[in-house]
């Protein structure tokens, strides 16, 4: 049963026209005056922008010369213009809970183009809402206050641009990378579009900067383990993985890895293309400069032989039984900027790679050309020797393709067309040819970076490669690859035989990102990037309040909006913690314990872990500052015993009442 409000209702209704938005299929001056109708309210009103300064000031106005209690704004999504409104209403001096939005937007008008049936709808929004903001309760915010660290997960270029900002406006840091050097996959590439500036020469000073920082802890080669707590009260739980080097004592001479007489094929950094010694630094300028051993494939390890490495070493840094470290801090905001997997090309056998020998991904081509890489720079065949005299590069593989994943990954388009220049640069006499879908090239100075590499000469066949095969047919394709395209501008199957292929490979979320997501409390995308607040008004935070993302874990971007996107992420925490204190949305649950019956239920359903047992009483509570508000509990209780505030039952059923007068009326309309 209802209770009845505990004042007399003065309900202001104002109907958003919302430009055409709204108004151009729903009759928004008839929703006013049939609202101006309903018990309790004083005064309805629509206006062409609610949202405006002057919508906002009407409301203000309202409520103080018309002494209204509660307020409807039926507009757009509560998502977009909620916390407007009840700012309105703060202003004039009402509680901002007792504010109510009905979505006849994105609900209604956008849904139909059925102008009397999305009135009807609109109607019935209305009413609801009305019904509902009766029974609204006054509520106070949550102050919390914020611990001034910050977790940075991911030490990729956005990370260390995030880790940067924050660290030199005052503010500790602690950066976890689960590889033994941070740089990400930015220290791979060879030069950067489109100004061909080397990756290394700027992305080096950065990483050397976060590794001398005294305002960031450094923890490379770990991973976070577990997460607990909330907005400013994070508590993080970090394994530090073993090195079997001690960094205390380890000056980072490399004369280990020097006299390490075991080579193994470098998988990660190299692509497969070069070797590594078993105990290695990934890259020369890695950072952390400390090596580590590759316990999988160590002589001593496997076998209990060989130690060269511990005997050699003059500091005596080698230490066979290190074991990994659990280390526990807290920390009040968390940024995430895991950073992308690039698409493996063996999913599409067609294209031949993995079976045909002279064909590379983009990554192996990137370090190929890369004068540190294996080749020490020379473009050349698999056999290590012969130079091709024509290179294919196909475009979107596994982007843009149903079959796969139909999203662009942003970079493909331009750094297929910076391999065309790097190829005419190092083999003028080599002819190279784009596969191309269609050109992207939105960014600054890309547009002139695309005319620049046709000018040097490369071929951009327009098109979709069906297939890229060795079976030669015609006289001069022996030892060749061909690749079969139809040429879209010229309306003509193509068949191009090459010496070399390139594909290149799309941006995907990382393979544990629905892991990590569970592990933050975030939400996670079909394709597995992460969820942020709002596309478009909030791309870096996410709904877990405190939790930020930055860079490609948030979608596929190139490195200016990843580096834009990484301070972006920064900025917002540095904001929060120089308030000290925030304010928590105080739409939490409360569990009536007198009540309830210590099934636990709840406990084991609630994805913020914002519920504890107490097992001397035998009965849960809610921990109020980890609760988000979600209503799982609500729900599960077998016995009823949990209330959601600002969502208890009278104002749910006072809604769905409402929302009926749309069935009501259809019902009771003359035929």
């Amino acid at each position: 049963m209802q209770h009845k409000p505990q004042e007399k209702p003065r309900i202001g209704v104002y109907i958003c026209h919302c430009g055409t938005n709204i108004a151009g299929t729903v009759d928004v001056e008839e929703v006013a005056r049939w609202a101006g109708e309903l018990e309790g309210v004083v005064v309805a009103r629509d206006y062409k922008f609610m949202c405006s300064s002057l919508g906002q000031d009407l409301i203000e106005n309202d409520i103080k010369e018309k002494k209204l209690n509660r307020i409807v704004v039926a507009a757009c999504s509560p998502l977009m213009h909620e916390k407007t409104f009840r700012g309105a209403c703060q202003k004039a001096g009402l509680n901002p809970y007792f504010f109510e939005m009905a979505n006849i937007r994105e609900h209604d008008a956008w849904a139909t183009d059925d102008k009397t049936a999305a009135t009807f709808k609109a109607k019935a929004l209305v009413e609801g809402a009305v019904n509902r903001v009766k029974f609204h309760m006054p509520l106070e915010p949550i102050p919390v206050d914020i611990n001034p660290n910050t977790l940075v997960v991911g030490g990729g270029i956005a990370g260390i641009t995030a880790a940067l900002e924050l660290a030199n406006a005052g503010y500790h840091v602690y950066l976890v990378e689960r590889s033994p050097s941070i740089g990400g996959h930015m220290a791979q590439l060879d030069k950067t579009f489109p100004t061909l500036d080397c990756s290394a020469c700027i992305l080096t000073p950065k990483m050397v900067d976060v590794g001398q920082h005294e305002n960031i802890t450094l923890l490379a080669y770990s991973e976070v383990e577990a997460v607990e707590g909330y907005l400013g009260n994070f508590t993080i739980t970090v394994r530090k993985k073993a090195r079997h080097v001690n960094e205390d004592l380890c000056t980072g001479c490399g004369i280990c890895i020097e006299k390490c007489p075991r080579k193994v094929i470098d998988t990660e950094f190299e692509a497969g293309l070069g070797y590594r010694k078993v105990i290695y630094r990934p890259f020369p300028q890695a950072v952390p400069k400390y090596p580590v051993i590759d316990t999988e494939n160590c002589t001593f390890f496997q076998r209990g032989k060989c130690r060269a490495c511990q005997i050699f070493c003059p500091t005596k840094a080698i230490d066979f039984d290190q074991e990994d470290e659990l280390i526990t801090f807290q920390v009040g905001n968390i940024i995430i900027a895991t950073g992308y997997d690039l698409f493996d090309a063996r999913r599409i056998p067609q294209y031949g790679y993995g079976r045909l020998a002279n064909v590379f991904t983009s990554l192996e081509f990137e370090r190929m050309v890369n004068a540190a890489g294996p080749t020490g720079g020379r473009i050349v065949l698999r056999d290590g020797v012969t130079e091709p005299r024509s290179v294919a590069i196909i475009h979107c593989v596994g982007s843009r393709d149903k079959n796969y994943h139909e999203y662009c990954s942003k970079i493909c388009c331009m750094y297929s067309l910076k391999f065309a220049h790097l190829v005419r640069e190092r083999l003028p006499d080599a002819e190279v040819y784009n596969f191309y879908i269609d050109i992207r090239a939105p960014g600054k100075g890309y547009e002139e970076f695309y005319h620049r590499v046709l000018h040097e000469g490369a071929h951009l066949i327009r098109g979709r490669v069906a297939e890229v095969t060795d079976a030669a047919r015609e006289p001069g394709e022996e030892g060749k690859l061909i690749v079969q395209v139809e040429d879209t501008l010229i309306g003509k199957q193509r068949r191009i035989p090459v010496d070399m292929v390139i594909l290149s490979a799309g941006i995907e979320a990382r393979k544990d990102s629905k892991e990590v997501a569970q592990l933050f409390k975030m939400g996670c995308d079909f394709d597995g990037f992460f969820v942020e607040r709002h596309p478009k008004l909030d791309p870096v935070a996410t709904m877990t309040e405190g939790v930020f993302i930055a860079g490609c874990a948030q979608g596929p971007k190139d490195i200016p909006d990843t580096v834009a996107q990484g301070a972006a992420a920064a900025a917002r925490v540095a904001g929060l913690i120089h308030q000290g204190t925030v304010l928590m949305e105080p739409v939490r649950a409360y569990i009536h314990e007198d009540l309830c019956s210590g099934c636990r239920i709840c406990n084991n359903l609630c994805p913020y872990n914002a519920i504890v047992f107490h097992e001397d009483r035998q009965k849960s509570e809610v921990i109020t500052a980890l609760c988000q508000g979600c209503g799982t509990c609500v729900a599960a209780c077998p016995s009823g015993v949990i209330s959601g505030a600002h969502f208890t039952n009278d104002q749910i059923f006072a809604q769905i009442e409402g929302v009926l007068w749309d069935v009501r009326a259809k019902a009771t309309a003359p035929s």
